[in-house]
């Protein structure tokens, strides 16, 4: 029995214990505790990184260090404290998911949150406290080399993807940081473009993904973006950081730079910048010894907070940001543990990349394959065999294992077949970023001519031809930094398709990319895959879809022209619209404009009466779906009020399937243009052969509003407006009019 001095001395430690270390207090009192206590360099220090990709605590009160990971698709490897050369880790091999654009493509909320929760549970397991991503900027141009990370072309989709990832991640006391805000729609010059845009477009086109991620999905952390609007870099942007992100949408997280994107102290003091990271090594030049001190926001910082030229309570606001994220996460004493390469977390990247896959055609049936009645499958391409989670940029990956698309056919087929490969082209041999090295050995010296002729000699007796090819992460193709050059396939695989296509009419041709790619060849080759780039299960997930394992509902989140000039942000070949025009100010900035305002994806392809290579939202599956005939439960509606939809959806074919059905709102009479349908609500649903199911939408004003630039505020004009319930944005089955009142 404990003796009464003994429980005295117990009850007055207790008395003492700071409140900040007190986790049965808000988080609120907690900051508040703890930012009285720091002292002035303490909470500079806070604000800025210490190293390539950690920032400091506060070492004297117990406050731990912030750890930040790329990326949006796998936990990147560890680098060294100052360098972006490899760590010589052992354990730090991940697990690749498929990228954002094959998340996007499933139209599945509940495989976003699965996708969340799987790579929260592995960055949580390395130790991080924030994720860098998941990326939601806007799919403007298909010459775009990041759009591999992004959510596709249509700001709700991209919308209602975004919050169960953040939420999954979350779940692991691990902040997202959602990524890039904002208007980083291009690579090429992204650090000198400055974005003229009206606020009518950035409020209804780029701006919700990363509204609903905020005010939706609560993440806790934002990353700002390279480029610059209203001649601001976006990481010191008044407008979109402090009138926008913490003001009207009342963000209390933290801002964090991309790297390397602040430019000057005065800007970032002021507006809205809480957390300096940077790629070189002090984020202004190589070679500055105390490098991390020579931040914008460090020494330089607390010179001005000493001299009275920047004001303590700005400072505070920022490290009271700080401190909430490290009470989100480093400081929750409830945090699980994670897992890491887990066989949980490999059925969940197979699953992901076999639902993202979006059926473009299938002439005559040719998919699935039943290997029962095939003797021989020919597998050409050199993306077939290539490694695609190593290169593209910042989203790089050193991971446990890759399942290649030629290696997960033959694991399939087994001994039922025959599988032979032949190269078909030679792309990019090179397989190393950033000190990962894929080592493979992908050279080859024959011309483009005997690489063909040995690959239509090996189709002519084969049951099936499956062409692999697509974009690779390479340099002007899908990879950060750079834009593509065109919209044609690279390395001469059009000559390829073609040559397979005259010899065999049971050809396969799997595109792996994360953009849109001309077809020249489409109407000769009868079955074609969009398959993205899908990570460790790559071959598994391809597998699956081939052989009918899964039956494919995936849906394209963007719209696949058939040529360049199709496309909104290059429909007039004006230099200013893409990729911008050089001022003669001396400035080394550019100007681009996007004129095409709200017309961007589908809505330029609708309205403008352009017909797509592929429409947004396309995709088939190997059976059959029926729409029955929309009805709403009412005729009008108040703007305070809701109409429900419903409509059955019938599987007519002989396989189970699913199927995304589609909603989009056409405004029949408005005071400002709009385009001729908009993306309002998606469900995707899952039925047996025969079986039929009743899909509802419910409908509010917000889903009928513009925004008015002038009155600064979303409206609904009251008149008469259509729903359209479809099976993609050219596929409209069933409508119904209705009224605002």
């Amino acid at each position: 029995m404990l003796s009464v001095a003994l429980l005295a001395g117990f009850t007055a430690v207790a008395a003492t214990t700071p409140v900040y270390l007190d986790d049965t207090k808000p988080i609120e009192e907690r900051v508040e505790d703890v930012l009285k206590r720091m002292t002035l360099e303490e909470k500079v220090a806070v604000c800025h990184a210490q190293s390539k990709f950690s920032s400091q605590g506060v070492k004297r009160l117990g406050i731990p260090e912030v750890w930040m990971t790329d990326g949006p698709h796998g936990i990147r490897p560890e680098v060294k404290w100052d360098k972006w050369n490899q760590a010589g880790w052992t354990n730090d091999s991940c697990v690749a998911f498929p990228a954002l654009t094959c998340l996007a493509a499933t139209w599945d909320r509940n495989l976003s949150m699965l996708y969340g929760t799987s790579i929260g549970e592995e960055a949580r397991y390395r130790k991080k406290t924030v994720l860098l991503g998941p990326g939601v900027n806007i799919y403007r141009t298909p010459l775009n080399g990041r759009n591999f990370e992004y959510m596709g072309e249509d700001p709700y989709l991209a919308a209602q993807m975004v919050v169960p990832y953040v939420k999954g991640v979350q779940s692991n006391g691990v902040a997202t940081c959602v990524k890039h805000y904002a208007l980083n729609n291009q690579e090429m010059n992204r650090h000198t473009t400055n974005v003229i845009v009206d606020d009518r477009t950035l409020y209804e086109i780029y701006l919700p993904a990363f509204k609903a991620a905020v005010l939706e999905g609560k993440t806790w952390t934002i990353m700002a973006s390279y480029n610059l609007y209203k001649n601001q870099h976006v990481c010191t942007n008044q407008y979109l950081l402090n009138d926008i992100l913490k003001g009207e949408w009342k963000f209390d997280g933290a801002v964090v730079s991309d790297w390397g994107g602040v430019h000057e102290t005065d800007q970032a003091i002021t507006n809205g910048m809480d957390m300096e990271f940077g790629s070189w090594t002090d984020g202004l030049a190589n070679g500055v010894s105390n490098a991390y001190d020579n931040y914008y926001l460090a020494n330089p910082y607390l010179d001005a907070l000493k001299s009275g030229k920047a004001s303590e309570e700005v400072l505070n606001d920022k490290v009271r940001r700080v401190l909430r994220l490290i009470f989100r996460t480093e400081m929750n004493r409830n945090r699980p543990w994670g897992s890491f390469c887990s066989d949980e977390h490999y059925r969940a990247a197979r699953a992901i990349g076999a639902d993202g896959i979006v059926l473009l055609q299938n002439k005559n049936n040719v998919l699935p394959i039943d290997i029962a009645t095939t003797k021989k499958i020919l597998v050409v391409g050199e993306n077939a065999i290539k490694m695609m989670t190593v290169g593209g940029g910042s989203s790089s990956l050193k991971v446990q294992r890759e399942i290649s698309p030629l290696d997960g056919i033959r694991e399939f087929v087994g001994s039922k077949a025959e599988v032979q490969y032949v190269r078909g082209y030679v792309g990019d041999t090179s397989g190393e970023y950033n000190g990962v090295v894929t080592g493979q050995n992908l050279k080859d010296d024959r011309s483009a001519d005997e690489l063909i002729a040995e690959a239509v000699e090996a189709a002519r007796n084969a049951d099936y031809v499956i062409f692999v090819g697509g974009l690779n992460k390479s340099e002007h193709q899908d990879c950060e930094d750079s834009d593509r050059t065109g919209l044609e396939l690279p390395y001469a695989q059009d000559r390829v398709i073609e040559a397979l296509a005259a010899v065999n009419k049971r050809m396969v041709v799997v595109n792996l990319s994360g953009n849109a790619v001309a077809m020249p060849w489409v109407k000769k080759v009868p079955a074609i895959l969009q398959a993205w780039f899908i990570g460790s299960e790559a071959g598994h997930s391809i597998a699956d879809v081939i052989f009918g394992v899964v039956n494919p509902s995936g849906k394209l989140p963007m719209t696949f022209p058939v040529k360049l000039s199709d496309s909104p942000a290059h429909a007039n070949g004006d230099a200013n619209q893409y990729p911008g025009v050089e001022r003669n100010d001396g400035s080394r900035r550019l100007d681009e404009k996007y004129t095409e305002g709200i017309y961007v994806g589908y809505r330029w392809f609708d309205t403008k009466n352009i017909a797509p290579l592929f429409a947004f939202g396309h995709g088939l599956s190997y059976t059959t779906f029926k729409y029955g005939k929309v009805t709403a439960d009412k005729t009008s509606m108040t703007a305070d009020g809701e109409i429900t939809l419903s409509v059955d959806v019938t599987n007519t074919g002989s396989r189970k399937g699913a199927e995304v059905v589609q909603l989009y709102i056409t405004d029949k009479k408005c005071s400002v243009d709009r385009p001729a349908k908009e993306l309002k609500g998606f469900e995707k649903v899952s039925l047996n052969p025969g079986e039929t199911a009743t899909v509802k939408f419910t409908i509010k004003s917000d889903a009928l509003s513009f925004f008015d630039a002038d009155a600064h505020k979303w409206v609904a004009e009251p008149g008469v407006f259509t729903a359209r319930i479809a099976a993609a944005a050219d596929d409209v089955r069933t409508s119904v009019d209705f009224e605002l009142k």
